[in-house]
């Protein structure tokens, strides 16, 4: 079964430490993450130690991404 993710996640603005939830336009595990954050569309690329991270406006974000939603199947669940 292909994995879904949620519809949001967290960003965090590196300059100013604060935290909001954005959008996401597009994901690729461990490799992109497309987020609208307001009027602003980013593209945060994954860097190998667990967070993405992208720089639109003249500031820095950073990510750990969408959660996985997880479906269980089979006997014995709905």
């Amino acid at each position: 079964m292909k994995p879904r993710y949620e519809n949001k996640c967290k960003v965090t603005c590196t300059d100013n430490d604060k935290t909001v939830t954005a959008d996401v336009m597009s994901y690729n595990p461990k490799n992109m993450l497309m987020i609208i954050l307001g009027e602003s569309k980013i593209g945060m690329k994954w860097n190998g130690r667990s967070i993405y991270v992208g720089n639109a406006l003249g500031m820095e974000f950073t990510s750990k991404g969408p959660e996985e939603i997880v479906t269980l199947k089979g006997r014995g669940y709905a």
